[in-house]
């Protein structure tokens, strides 16, 4: 007879997309099996972790990686991301032992990793079944931004290692190409379903029927939104992170609102002002909700991603100009006139539940 016991989720602490990957199958997971401990180590804020996953018995503050070194949002540090990995890599025995005491310490049956490669480590030195899961690795991103630096392979190669010794890598539509790992398996698009809040909304800020909400969200990341100098546009609103630079009657903190899970504002706005990444990617089309996202050819996962939302949703590119002065007024327009399609359907929520009871057993 099958019996859940302990899974240990390590989850990446670079932006929320990661924690909006695992959240889902987590719960999924938890609802066919509850009762059972549910350990998850990351350096994401506690209150953010067990909003989306109320589920969780234990919280381990420990950071398994860092994935790049950001100016903000938008702006990978190459040179600092490279020297941050040499570091590591020069210390990974210590790393290594570190990660293998908190696993000794927890005792679980089976590690989920999105996608720290210490923690896969841990558990293949351990004899752990773990299984991979993320739209992107960590080793072919940083050959997409570094592709001639002359240590590239030895520092990729503790990486590959790590990825390749999971029992699988499950790669949701849409991931990027990883031609690197030889254990990947794809399976469906990942999301959270929320409920549309619009009525409420809309008379706590006292908007009318015939107006426009936009809201405005960069996934977890730091970056300083200075919304003064935007042009106004008529019947447009915005919603915003708290901390946005704006004293104007068109832009609201969506602090306003309470405590109000961010899936929820994703489908009750009228358009979603972003950046390429999966989490809102997904959890957009899920929703059938616009997306105007900003340029970011240099991030390796783009393409697929933008690819995907144009085939599964309505979605306008905007430059880092028009972004930075607010020049939205033209792109806005054309986006809400796009034609609606069918919205996407999460089924790889299901199916990655199917691979851990499979692993369990």
């Amino acid at each position: 007879m099958f019996k859940a016991r302990h899974l240990y989720v390590a989850l990446s602490g670079h932006g929320f997309g990661h924690l909006a990957q695992v959240a889902p199958v987590v719960n999924a997971w938890q609802c066919r099996h509850p009762a059972r401990r549910l350990t998850i180590q990351t350096a994401l804020p506690e209150t953010v972790v067990r909003a989306r996953i109320p589920g969780v018995s234990c919280i381990v503050i420990g950071e398994a990686d860092f994935g790049l070194r950001m100016a903000d949002a938008l702006t990978v540090q190459i040179d600092a991301s490279l020297a941050a990995y040499r570091t590591f890599h020069t210390d990974w025995e210590r790393h290594l032992t570190w990660q293998i005491g908190l696993l000794r310490e927890a005792t679980p049956d089976l590690i989920l990793a999105d996608i720290p490669y210490l923690t896969l480590a841990a558990a293949a030195r351990l004899d752990i079944p773990a299984v991979a899961l993320c739209s992107l690795n960590w080793a072919d991103v940083l050959a997409a931004y570094a592709p001639e630096s002359p240590d590239l392979d030895r520092l990729c190669a503790p990486m590959l290692d790590a990825y390749n010794s999971a029992a699988v890598f499950l790669c949701p539509e849409p991931s990027m190409p990883m031609p690197t790992l030889r254990n990947v398996h794809p399976i469906g698009p990942i999301g959270v379903l929320g409920r549309s809040q619009r009525p409420l909304i809309d008379h706590r800020l006292g908007l009318r029927d015939d107006e426009t909400l936009v809201l405005i969200g960069l996934s977890g990341m730091e970056m300083r939104l200075s919304l003064t100098h935007w042009p106004r546009l008529p019947g447009v609103h915005w919603l915003t992170p708290p901390g946005t630079d704006a004293q104007r009657d068109d832009v609201h903190d969506w602090t306003i609102l309470g405590a109000r899970p961010m899936v929820d504002l994703i489908a009750s706005c009228d358009a979603f002002l972003t950046k390429p990444g999966y989490g809102a990617f997904v959890e957009a089309a899920c929703h059938g909700t616009p997306v105007l996202y900003v340029e970011r050819d240099d991030w390796p996962e783009e393409p697929g991603l933008s690819r995907w939302l144009h085939t599964h949703g309505r979605a306008q590119r905007l430059s880092r100009e028009q972004f930075a002065q607010g020049n939205l007024g033209v792109p806005l327009r054309e986006l809400l006139v796009l034609p609606a399609c069918e919205s996407a359907a999460p089924t790889g929520i299901a199916e990655a539940v199917t691979w851990l009871e499979r692993l369990m057993r």
